[in-house]
């Protein structure tokens, strides 16, 4: 219909339903202090509250509940079109489980500034999410995608790949069992110019997906893709503290558990 994708306004969570604290640590909504027996709020909320109802102090889950919150975030923050963060998502803010806090003029509502400060983690992660997304043109682009070669190269705008690197099939995109995936975003692919006239040319990524329980070995797509790339971001370590900055072409390259890997390429 002719829009582009600044008409998209993308979010995980929103003023109604749970925070993103919420979303990874509930699996139902726990609305009692609203007065009206739990009844009202939806109870369809499509989360997960990865093994244990509410707040808790097993490590293994904390950490899972944190990796997930930088996996939404991040699919957020990487999308084309117009990001809309949730207040205080990016300190871990929480509603207790409550999904309906129309009601609430509360510690439940409030954002807890003084427990905020603890966040250094998230928001740091969120700040240079921002900042790939400001610096990087692909990240927002002008026009949609069209999956064909665009710009001064012959490789598509974007490409939707297998684990082994290969180009996925229907087949693949029909298999609704541990999707793994890699998306190529073509740097030289993009058909657009700057406020000077100048052609519109940034470095290409590949996003890797890992939502299984298991850690996978993603084989890097060939050398026409890229030689070199490098790790921008990865939710599995949101410090970027690992030995391993950089992977070739063709090679194996290790995605953990429920985790994304945002790879910049490098030459």
């Amino acid at each position: 219909d002719g829009r582009r994708p600044i008409a998209s306004i993308n979010f995980v969570t929103a003023h109604d339903g749970f925070t993103l604290h919420d979303l990874v640590s509930y699996n139902e909504k726990h609305n009692d202090a609203n007065g009206e027996g739990n009844r009202d709020g939806e109870s369809h909320n499509r989360s997960w509250n990865c093994g244990v109802e509410g707040e808790t102090e097993d490590a293994d889950v904390i950490v899972l509940r944190e990796r997930q919150k930088r996996n939404f975030l991040a699919t957020l923050l990487l999308s084309q079109g117009v990001p809309m963060i949730a207040h205080g998502d990016e300190l871990g803010r929480t509603q207790r489980g409550n999904n309906n806090v129309y009601c609430q003029d509360s510690e439940i509502s409030w954002v807890d500034w003084e427990d905020a400060r603890h966040e250094d983690v998230l928001t740091g992660f969120v700040r240079r999410l921002l900042k790939l997304r400001a610096d990087h043109p692909i990240f927002r682009r002008r026009r949609f995608f069209t999956g064909q070669p665009a710009g001064d190269s012959a490789l598509p705008d974007i490409a939707w790949l297998r684990r082994d690197g290969q180009t996925m099939t229907e087949a693949d995109w029909n298999a609704h069992t541990g999707m793994t995936m890699t998306v190529f975003l073509n740097g030289h692919g993009i058909p657009e110019r700057d406020a000077l006239g100048e052609e519109i040319k940034d470095d290409s990524f590949l996003v890797l997906f890992n939502p299984l329980d298991d850690d996978v070995a993603f084989t890097l797509p060939g050398r026409d893709y890229g030689r070199t790339w490098e790790v921008a971001a990865n939710t599995a370590d949101p410090l970027l503290a690992a030995k391993r900055k950089t992977a070739r072409a063709g090679t194996q390259f290790t995605v953990q558990r429920h985790t994304l890997v945002l790879l910049r390429c490098r030459y």
